[in-house]
């Protein structure tokens, strides 16, 4: 979804205010000079990530996990340099309907609400996904008519709360297997793979103008994974079923290789006719960070972001969590982290200066 030109809220109140008084001037007849205030601003406040990506008409954006707000510090610098975010994990199942047919949301609305307050987007994430299920629904034994009837209430509930509050839904997350197969999840196994359609029409019918996502990771490159959404997507477009686009998380690791065939990925999945986006990005490496793992990984963080501006349709990237002080790479990948364009103390990291000269040479090349 492209997002309309915006800066931050410190920046927009100052410009807002600066217009007034340019046409008081004008209508006293004086010369509209610019305010000291807006020729500093020019000279000395450096375009921000999402700044630069609106220049090629994406966004750039950050995930954000609850607790994280109340570290100020880190909380204002991803209201300053990100046009969206995502929550982590407080709009996830278990979150959202902890018990049957009682919905919470609590948690994001508190993102919600810190978004708007910075004028961000959100990014809704995730409608089902096998993990963060609550006890009730796991634990229970269900007829296929049951489940798909649990299934479109939580779906329906949930997208009605946030209708007009998201631009996208990661409708279905993590779905398929790395040799291309369904994974069997408590859905697949009672409901069958008709599973995907019906979710993403009971999503489309709550909120008709949110864009529809389905989301994986190890879909980065050209392969089984990768091949078998293609597939999907594919015979969902021919049976019309609603779908706007597929996200790629783009979880990566030094240590693998970066996936081949990233860009040439990307626009066989647009050329289907869905958007494509970077939806949970980060490139972690094996520690302790050296120079050189540092610059290996900038050098991945540009090519990602080059690859997402060579493709018309591939109209945003999201990092997960924009630093290394909050993110979850330590504690799920023992000995590995550093992942993220900014370190513990938020400075910035040659992945961020990487990824602004991307942006830069992917809005001069129009």
């Amino acid at each position: 979804m492209r997002k309309t030109a915006r800066s931050p809220r410190s920046t927009r109140t100052r410009t807002a205010a600066g217009a007034a008084l340019a046409a008081t001037a004008l209508l006293l007849g004086l010369a509209a000079a610019p305010s000291a205030q807006a020729e500093a601003d020019g000279k000395h406040r450096a375009a921000t990530l999402d700044e630069l990506a609106q220049r090629s008409g994406r966004y750039f954006g950050s995930a954000v996990d609850n607790p994280e707000l109340a570290d100020t510090e880190y909380a204002d610098l991803l209201g300053r340099e990100f046009g969206t975010t995502t929550p982590g994990n407080t709009m996830k199942w278990e979150a959202t309907e902890p018990q049957r047919g009682v919905f919470d949301f609590t948690g994001g609305d508190e993102v919600i609400d810190f978004a708007r307050a910075n004028g961000m987007k959100v990014r809704g994430h995730t409608l089902l996904w096998h993990n963060q299920l609550p006890g009730w629904l796991t634990e229970g034994t269900w007829t296929k008519d049951e489940l798909r009837s649990i299934l479109k209430n939580h779906i329906t509930h949930v997208v009605k709360h946030y209708r007009g509050k998201v631009f996208a839904w990661d409708v279905a997350n993590e779905i398929m297997n790395e040799d291309g197969t369904y994974r069997e999840n408590i859905f697949y196994k009672t409901i069958g793979p008709g599973y995907i359609a019906d979710a993403l029409r009971w999503a489309r019918a709550a909120d008709p103008k949110v864009k529809l996502y389905l989301n994986d990771y190890n879909v980065d490159g050209l392969g089984a994974k990768s091949d078998a959404y293609y597939a999907l997507i594919k015979q969902l477009k021919a049976d019309r079923v609603p779908i706007d686009g597929f996200g790629l998380q783009g979880h990566l690791a030094l240590q693998y290789g970066l996936p081949a065939g990233i860009k040439e990925n990307l626009q066989r999945f647009a050329d289907l006719g869905v958007d494509v986006a970077f939806t949970e990005l980060d490139i972690r490496m094996q520690l302790p960070a050296d120079p050189a793992k540092l610059a290996e990984q900038a050098d991945w963080y540009g090519k990602v972001t080059s690859a997402c501006l060579e493709v018309k349709r591939c109209v945003g990237i999201t990092v997960w969590g924009y630093s290394d002080r909050h993110s979850w790479i330590p504690g799920v990948f023992e000995g590995e982290g550093a992942a993220l364009p900014f370190d513990e103390n938020l400075q910035h990291k040659p992945a961020y200066d990487a990824i602004r000269a991307a942006l830069i040479a992917g809005a001069k090349k129009g």
